[in-house]
């Protein structure tokens, strides 16, 4: 009875944090890109509006680049911006695609999250405030960090592919 008690528990409380609500860094205006909620739901698919612009998160090994091993480098879905190399991913065994550091320092904004009854450091893309995941102290060296992201937020161009439209269109307005 205990147990099925805690169990219950459990998946309410996870339940529970996978429920989204909007984040102060979209609202500060503080990122050149700015879109109203209806024109942002014009360019992303829902489950990408969902993760990116409320904080949601998809299930583990459900993601479309969790266990990609291509050579190539990852975008923001919202921007086209560049945001991770493969050179930097590696296997973290949570079933989301992870990394040891951004492409550069510049392409994400570390900020304190502190919903659903924890303290942690969500990551969002230095253009837009789009949500792409969170980072924590359990990574690889040389960082010891894990950029844990949802495939839903990234756009993976594999090398010698051709960029898509929204890459193009950052790299015009802010160089390669």
């Amino acid at each position: 009875m205990r147990l099925s008690l805690i169990l219950v528990l459990s998946l309410a409380y996870f339940t529970a944090s996978c429920q989204t609500k909007p984040s102060s860094n979209q609202e500060t205006g503080a990122y050149p890109i700015q879109k109203s909620d209806e024109e942002w739901k014009e360019i992303l698919s829902d489950k990408q509006f969902y993760i990116l612009r409320q904080q949601g998160t998809e299930y583990a090994f459900t993601g479309e680049y969790w266990d990609n091993k291509e050579k190539g480098t990852y975008y923001s879905a919202a921007t086209g911006q560049p945001l991770f190399s493969s050179e930097h991913k590696f296997k973290s065994g949570t079933g989301w695609p992870s990394f040891y550091k951004p492409i550069d320092e510049n392409a994400v904004k570390e900020l304190v999250d502190r919903s659903h009854g924890m303290v942690r450091t969500e990551v969002v893309d230095s253009g837009s405030g789009s949500h792409l995941g969170h980072v924590f102290n359990d990574g690889p060296a040389p960082t010891g960090l894990r950029y844990c992201m949802n495939s839903a937020s990234m756009i993976f161009v594999a090398e010698g592919d051709e960029l898509p439209g929204i890459v193009k269109e950052w790299q015009d307005k802010h160089g390669k």
